[in-house]
C-alpha cells in the first residue's frame, strides 16, 4: 500500500511540475505573440459559439426589417440632391437620345473603317 501512495505521490508532483511546464510555455508564446503583433492564440481555443434555431430566425427578421426599412426610406429629390452633394442620383435617358448618341457612334466607327481602307 505504501508503494501505490508514493508512486501516486510522484504522479501528483509530476503532474505540477508538468503544469508549470505549460504555463511558462504559453507565457513565452504570448511574449512571442505580442512582439509579432499577433495576439490572437488565446482565442483560437475557444469553441465556436452555438446559435438555437429560433436565435438564427430572429436575427434573420431583424435583419430583413432593417433592409425593409432602408428600401423604404424617403427617395431622394434631384434638387435637394444637387444642394447637400453627398447623394448621386440616377438620371434617365429617353430613347431619342439613346437613338441620337447611337447614331453618333455608328457614324464615328464608320469614319474610322473608312479611313483604314484608304
Amino acid at each position: 500500500m505504501g508503494n501505490l501512495e508514493n508512486a501516486l505521490r510522484e504522479l501528483r508532483e509530476q503532474s505540477k511540475q508538468a503544469q508549470l511546464q505549460v504555463e511558462k510555455l504559453d507565457q513565452a508564446i504570448s511574449v512571442i505573440e505580442s512582439l509579432n503583433g499577433s495576439g490572437a492564440s488565446r482565442n483560437g481555443n475557444q469553441p465556436k459559439r452555438i446559435i438555437s434555431a429560433a436565435s438564427r430566425r430572429k436575427m434573420a427578421q431583424a435583419q430583413k426589417a432593417r433592409w425593409a426599412k432602408i428600401r423604404k426610406g424617403p427617395k431622394p429629390i434631384a434638387a435637394a440632391a444637387k444642394t447637400t452633394g453627398s447623394t448621386h442620383v440616377k438620371r434617365t435617358m429617353s430613347a431619342a437620345a439613346r437613338r441620337k448618341i447611337a447614331a453618333a457612334q455608328r457614324a464615328r466607327w464608320a469614319k474610322l473603317k473608312a479611313g483604314k481602307k484608304k
